[in-house]
C-alpha cells in the first residue's frame, strides 16, 4: 500500500477482533511513529505499549469509560516528553514542541497501522491524572493520546471532509 492509500484508508476503528498483533508489526508501527519529524530532532515523545487485560480495562475506564479501548489487543499511550524538549528549547519546547512531536508521531503510527492492515483510533478524551497513575507517567511528560490497535472487526464509518478550499488561505487569512 502506498502512503496516499494509507492516508485515505485510515479511519477510526472502534471494534477489534480477538486476535493478537504480531510483534513484528507492532515494532514496525512504533519505528514508523518515531520517523515523524521533531523539533531539533529531539524526538520528544515516548510510547507506552499496553497488552495486559487488567491494565487495558483501567485505561479504558480512564478514557471516560470508552469500552472499545480495552477490546483492542494493544493500546499505545503516546506521551510528549517535555523534559527532553525543554532541555534545548525551554518553556516553548516543553509546552508546544514536545506536544507537536508526540502528535506527529501519533499520526505516523496510525498511518502505519493502516498500511499493516490494522485498525486504530485516536482517543484524546481521558482523565490525564488517572492515566499518569495507571501507567506511571512522570511529571516531566504528558499523555497526548491513547491509541487502541488491532485487526478491525467493523467496517469503518466514513466521515466527510471539508473542501480544502474552505481552510486554505493564500498570503493572508
Amino acid at each position: 500500500m502506498e502512503l496516499r492509500d494509507a492516508i485515505y484508508n485510515r479511519h477510526s476503528i472502534r471494534a477489534f477482533k480477538d486476535e493478537p498483533v504480531e510483534e513484528e508489526k507492532l515494532l514496525r508501527i512504533l519505528e514508523d511513529a518515531n520517523q515523524a519529524p521533531s523539533a531539533g530532532n529531539l524526538q520528544a515523545r515516548d510510547f507506552i505499549v499496553i497488552q495486559d487485560k487488567k491494565t487495558k480495562r483501567e485505561v479504558a475506564r480512564a478514557a471516560l469509560d470508552q469500552g472499545f479501548v480495552a477490546q483492542a489487543p494493544v493500546i499505545i499511550v503516546v506521551c510528549a516528553n517535555m523534559a527532553r524538549s525543554a532541555a534545548k528549547y525551554g518553556r516553548r519546547g516543553a509546552g508546544l514542541y514536545s506536544v507537536l512531536d508526540a502528535a506527529l508521531a501519533a499520526e505516523n503510527l496510525m498511518l502505519s497501522c493502516a498500511q499493516e492492515g490494522l485498525g486504530s483510533c485516536y482517543v484524546g478524551a481521558f482523565d490525564e491524572e488517572l492515566i499518569r497513575k495507571i501507567v506511571g507517567i512522570p511529571q516531566t511528560a504528558i499523555p497526548v493520546g491513547i491509541i487502541p490497535v488491532g485487526y478491525p472487526d467493523e467496517e469503518p464509518y466514513i466521515t466527510d471532509r471539508m473542501p480544502v478550499g474552505r481552510m486554505v488561505h493564500r498570503e493572508r487569512w
